[in-house]
C-alpha cells in the first residue's frame, strides 16, 4: 500500500511576538511556538493538544499565514509558503481554510448566512448568480441547516448552529486542509459529539485533511489519527493516536490523560490521577535544557541544561524527554 500524500508539513517552525519593554530592560520576545515539527497526510487528523496559553492556536494561525513565521518552513503540496507574500498567499487561501472557536465572534452580525458562506465563493470567484445560492444551500444542508436559512442572520441560531455556519464557510471554497482552532469548545456538551461526527463524515466524503486543536482529549482521540502534545511552544510527544493513548511516554503527556473522565466509576476509582505542581515557566524567558523540568518529578541534571531532542522510541512514535 503506497503511502498518503503528503499536504502539509512543518519543519522547525518559530513565532515570536514583541514582549514588553521597560526603561532599563533588554528587548524580549514571547516565544509562543518555539522549533516545531510535523506532518500531515492527506485525509488525516492530527490532533494538537495542551494547556491555554502552550502555543496551539499560535501554530495554527501561523500556519495559515494568518501570522508571518518567525522562522522555519511551512510546506503545503510540496510549496513552501513560509515567505510568500499576502498576494501570493490568495490562490492558497481558497486550499487552506479555518473554522474558529468562538461562533458568536467569528459571524459577522451584518450579514446574512448566504453572505457569510458566499463571501469566500464571490472572493474566488467560483460560483455567480443562482448557481452561488445553489451552493450555498447544498453546504447548509451538508451541515444540518436547511437550504431555506440562507437570508437570515447569525444572531437567529443557537451556538451549535452558529458553528455550523462557520463550518459551511469554511467549506464554500472546496479546501484541501482545514484547521479547526478548538471548534467544540464553546459548545453545550451535548452538541459537541454531534459536531464531531459531522466533521468525521464531511472528512471521509470530501477527503479533507485537518489540523485539529482542542483541550479536550477525549474528543481529540475519537477524531484524530494523529496526535501532538504541546507544552510552553514545544511538541514534546507525537504520534499515531492509539500508540501515543495507549501508552504515554513523556510526562506531561502522561499527567494529561490522567486527568481525562473516565465513564467506568470502578475503572476511575483504580485510576491515578498525576497532580503537576510547581510554576510554568514564562513564555518570554523560557529556561535553558527542558522547559518541563520545574513540574517533573523525573527530572535530572541534563534536564536544566540541555533541550531534548525529539527521538522516535517506536515506529511513528517520538518524545522529547532525557529520561527515556
Amino acid at each position: 500500500m503506497s503511502e498518503k500524500e503528503v499536504v502539509l508539513e512543518v519543519k522547525n517552525l518559530c513565532k515570536y511576538f514583541p514582549g514588553n519593554k521597560g526603561m532599563f530592560s533588554k528587548k524580549s520576545h514571547i516565544k509562543a511556538v518555539d522549533d516545531v515539527s510535523f506532518t500531515i497526510r492527506k485525509g488525516e487528523t492530527l490532533g494538537l493538544v495542551g494547556e491555554s496559553g502552550c502555543g496551539k492556536t499560535t501554530t495554527g494561525r501561523t500556519v495559515l499565514k494568518l501570522y508571518n513565521p518567525t522562522s522555519g518552513e511551512i510546506i503545503f503540496k510540496g510549496k513552501d509558503i513560509s515567505k510568500l507574500s499576502e498576494k501570493e498567499m490568495i490562490p492558497l487561501r481558497r486550499k487552506m481554510q479555518m473554522i474558529f472557536q468562538d461562533p458568536y465572534a467569528s459571524l459577522n452580525p451584518r450579514m446574512t448566512v448566504g453572505d457569510i458562506i458566499g463571501e469566500a465563493i464571490d472572493i474566488h470567484k467560483l460560483y455567480t448568480g443562482k448557481a452561488r445560492d445553489e451552493r450555498i444551500r447544498f453546504l447548509l444542508d451538508k451541515v444540518g441547516l436547511n437550504g431555506s436559512n440562507i437570508n437570515r442572520y447569525a444572531h437567529e441560531f443557537s451556538g451549535g448552529q452558529r458553528q455550523r455556519i462557520g463550518i459551511a464557510r469554511a467549506l464554500a471554497v472546496e479546501p484541501e486542509l482545514i484547521i479547526c482552532d478548538e471548534p467544540i469548545s464553546a459548545l453545550d456538551v451535548s452538541i459537541q459529539a454531534q459536531v464531531i461526527n459531522m466533521l468525521e463524515e464531511l472528512q471521509e466524503e470530501f477527503g479533507m485533511t485537518y489540523l485539529f486543536i482542542a483541550h479536550d482529549l477525549s474528543m481529540v482521540k475519537h477524531i484524530s489519527t494523529h496526535i501532538g502534545v504541546m507544552y510552553l511552544g514545544k511538541i514534546v510527544e507525537r504520534g499515531p493516536s492509539d500508540d501515543v493513548y495507549s501508552n504515554p511516554l513523556h510526562p506531561y503527556t502522561k499527567a494529561l490523560l490522567s486527568a481525562v473522565p473516565i465513564p467506568d466509576p470502578r475503572a476511575a476509582k483504580n485510576s491515578k490521577r498525576i497532580l503537576l505542581e510547581g510554576d510554568i515557566p514564562s513564555p518570554i524567558d523560557p529556561p535553558a535544557g527542558c522547559r518541563f523540568k520545574s513540574r517533573c518529578k523525573y527530572a535530572t541534571d541534563v534536564c536544566g541544561t540541555d533541550d531534548p531532542i525529539m527521538t522516535e522510541v517506536e515506529e511513528g512514535h517520538f518524545v522529547a524527554c532525557h529520561n527515556l
